[in-house]
């Protein structure tokens, strides 16, 4: 089915069921530890070795030697695979650095071998007696060092855009700002670490395991392997915690697939946490670069962006400047990407890989800006807002309610009491200070399939290999198919995450959700005109509603119509050149309260809230949810978050969850979220958009807005720690 207009008769516009507040269906499963994460398939191999990963020494170098004899003389110790003995290998499409290194090191904690054993302590004492020995070579592991050799990123469609003459125009530009932010390295941290079960049959290879993307995953492990895709099937039902992190293959599924082949049995490997932040991807740092040009009356005639990250060769840039090319208008622009190259573990997407970042530099700048102009920042952001595509003005948004966003957060938020000169409020011993963003993460939509059967019991099974990465995929899947089918809830069973399912858009960049109810909605559809036809009438006759069917002055229950076969509805959503047509995109507004302790320089959240603009919500419930997880990890890059490297020898030194800090409740306080009604029948027959990445992006820049407003001290360097406001902090009275 391709969508290219509006649709004009949409069952999902009902709302019976779709956009009510819906608790999850998979929760508990989850609340009671029953649901099968991929290192806890005992169901399907009792009998499973476990295979235990060791991590690289040495971040750049060769490997000189493999002394394996004392580990596979261990007790329980059933094989050791090295580059040596596993064979001839490929590299995924996705991966940057190979996932089991040698003789070549790439970066630190890179994969060098797998020692699988009977128990997952043998495993780990025997790996202890791997002996390697390397030849350590000079790297590259400072962004800042780097940065004057950082050249155009290959991989990258467009790193540069112009419009206009930016240089002319800034310089005439009677107010200007040209400032400079960096971002530091960041981990997604997730829940559950990267985890496979591998088992062989044959030639035929299936894992268990956690991934979002399950078509990428199984074509990327086919190509390292040398199988034909069709002999690996890949299975990841429930996943706990992904951000980005778990878009693409990685070692452990490579190792536990070597390791079972080689053992002859099947064997389990998840990332020990000490080697996860290394051996995986990370978010990069950046060095971004923002000039702000206005006339006095607040008007932008010229805006450019520039950014530098760095990457493993081969790699790609943090496309930091994506937003700055849509979100404010301005005659004269410029923006550009820059790559360095690094030898620190590889970067890639963490949640909202390019805005994230990108916005915690430019919201920051538009505040700045509106200082020196002496507007309000609201009114600075409102006055430039746009509803076409500033780079390509014949290009309209789809929806664009940024202003609304910002003027009813203001209006619940209580702006209006801010007092705009810093430092002024105090509680006690804290500096009280309000703070405001943009929120703007654009709306992606990726092709999408399902099966949907109907069997002679009446039950409704929809079959994707979608995945849910704690994001409710499970819930608004059932209901999109129970409002198509005219069904309750509880009669809908949803199978996700297996590869032998139709191929659904996955679980990346905003684009889940809508996308893969859109491919529901299109097998739902088939599935109508299947039931429509058994019973001989049109399907644009029938009414689906109470479990039956309505046609032709007949009312039949569906079990009656399966009655004599189950029926199956299978198709694929495709979007055709919609995204030449239109610019999508989804909006907000984020609003923080901070307090600051005018002694100590500690940062306390008081109050948050975000506004979103975002299509159709699917499930307000899981959504909201969502979003005040965004807001979360929002507040962590802002304060705390930042993986620290040894510029020395080339690694991440906080690489556990003891020493990378994340915000835990005591840092969060009270978070509201509204969503405005909105419907957009541009981005798919749901009308829906993404909205689990729009939640973080600006959140920092509040934050860093508000402790501004609250100290009078500007940081422009992420994480704000108390060393970087403490010697600048007002004298305390």
């Amino acid at each position: 089915m391709k969508f290219t207009t509006p649709a004009t008769r949409n069952p999902i516009d009902q709302l019976k069921i779709v956009g009510r507040p819906t608790d999850r269906i998979d929760g508990p499963l989850k609340c009671t530890g029953t649901a099968p994460y991929a290192y806890e398939r005992h169901d399907i191999a009792p009998n499973a070795a476990h295979g235990y990963i060791v991590g690289a020494a040495v971040a750049k170098g060769r490997i000189v030697s493999v002394d394996t004899a004392a580990a596979k003389r261990a007790p329980g110790v059933l094989a050791v695979v090295t580059a040596a003995n596993a064979g001839k290998l490929g590299k995924g499409k996705f991966n940057t650095a190979h996932l089991l290194g040698g003789p070549n090191i790439e970066h630190y904690h890179q994969a060098v071998a797998v020692v699988v054993a009977e128990t997952f302590e043998q495993a780990r004492a025997a790996a202890g007696l791997v002996r390697v020995r390397y030849e350590k070579k000079p790297g590259r592991y400072d962004l800042a060092a780097a940065k004057p050799t950082a050249g155009v990123p290959k991989k990258e469609e467009k790193p540069d855009t112009s419009v206009g003459d930016f240089a002319r125009a800034f310089e005439e530009a009677p107010v200007r700002l040209d400032a400079t932010y960096t971002t530091p390295d960041q981990s997604h941290a997730m829940m559950e670490p990267h985890a496979t079960l591998a088992l062989w049959e044959g030639g035929k290879l299936t894992v268990y395991t956690s991934n979002q993307m399950v078509d990428w995953g199984r074509k990327d492990l086919a190509r390292t392997l040398g199988l034909p895709p069709a002999n690996v099937r890949l299975v990841s039902p429930f996943i706990g915690g992904g951000f980005g992190g778990k878009l693409f293959l990685r070692a452990e599924a490579l190792c536990a697939a070597l390791g079972a082949r080689a053992a002859r049995r099947p064997v389990k490997v998840a990332l020990q946490r000490a080697i996860m932040m290394n051996n995986t991807t990370h978010r990069p740092a950046t060095i971004q670069r923002i000039r702000i040009g206005a006339a006095r009356d607040g008007k932008i005639s010229a805006i450019a962006h520039e950014s530098w990250s760095g990457d493993l060769p081969d790699g790609q840039p943090e496309t930091a400047v994506q937003q700055t090319r849509l979100l404010y208008a301005g005659a004269h622009r410029m923006t550009a990407l820059r790559l360095a190259t690094l030898d620190l573990p590889e970067a890639n997407a963490m949640r909202a890989p390019g805005e994230a970042p990108g916005m915690m530099a430019l919201e920051i700048a538009m505040d700045e800006m509106a200082e020196k102009l002496g507007m309000d920042p609201i009114a600075f952001r409102i006055l430039n807002d746009t509803k076409v595509d500033p780079e390509k003005p014949v290009r309209p948004f789809s929806e664009r309610r940024f202003a609304e966003c910002l003027r009813l957060g203001a209006d619940t938020f209580g702006w209006k009491k801010r007092n705009p000169r810093p430092g002024q409020v105090r509680d006690g011993r804290w500096l009280v200070g309000l703070g405001v963003a943009a929120a703007f993460r654009n709306n992606l939509v990726m092709k999408s399939a399902a099966r949907v059967r109907l069997d002679r019991a009446g039950k409704v099974t929809v079959e994707t290999d979608m995945t849910d990465i704690g994001t409710g995929s499970y819930t608004i899947i059932a209901q999109t198919a129970a409002e198509m089918l005219g069904v309750p809830l509880e009669r809908v069973e949803v199978r996700l995450g297996d590869s032998d399912f139709p191929i659904s858009a996955g679980s990346g960049g905003q684009w889940g959700g809508n996308s893969s109810t859109a491919g529901v909605y299109a097998a739902c559809v088939k599935l109508r005109e299947a039931v429509a036809q058994r019973l001989g009438v049109a399907e644009s006759e029938a009414v689906f509603a109470d479990g039956a069917v309505r046609a032709g002055g007949r009312t039949v229950p569906l079990v009656q119509v399966a009655a004599g076969a189950e029926l199956v509805g299978e198709d694929i959503m495709e979007y055709g050149d919609l995204d030449k047509k239109f610019q999508q995109s989804t909006f907000g507004g984020h609003f923080v309260e901070v307090a600051v302790d005018a002694y100590t320089g500690e940062t306390r959240v008081r109050r948050m809230l975000a506004v979103c603009s975002a299509g159709r919500i699917l499930n307000p419930k899981s959504a909201r949810s969502q979003v005040i997880g965004a807001m979360t990890m929002g507040v962590g890059a802002a304060l705390m978050e930042e993986l620290v490297v040894d510029q020395r020898h080339g690694f991440f030194v906080n690489h556990d969850l003891a020493s990378y800090e994340v915000p835990v409740h005591a840092d969060i306080p009270h978070q509201d979220v509204i969503f405005l009604e909105e419907a957009d029948p541009v981005s798919s027959p749901m009308k829906a958009k993404g909205v689990g990445e729009l939640g973080i992006c600006g959140v920092a820049a509040a934050v860093a807005n508000a402790i501004y407003n609250a100290t009078g001290v500007r940081v422009r360097d992420y994480p704000i720690t108390l060393d970087k406001l403490i010697a600048k902090m007002p004298l305390s009275s």
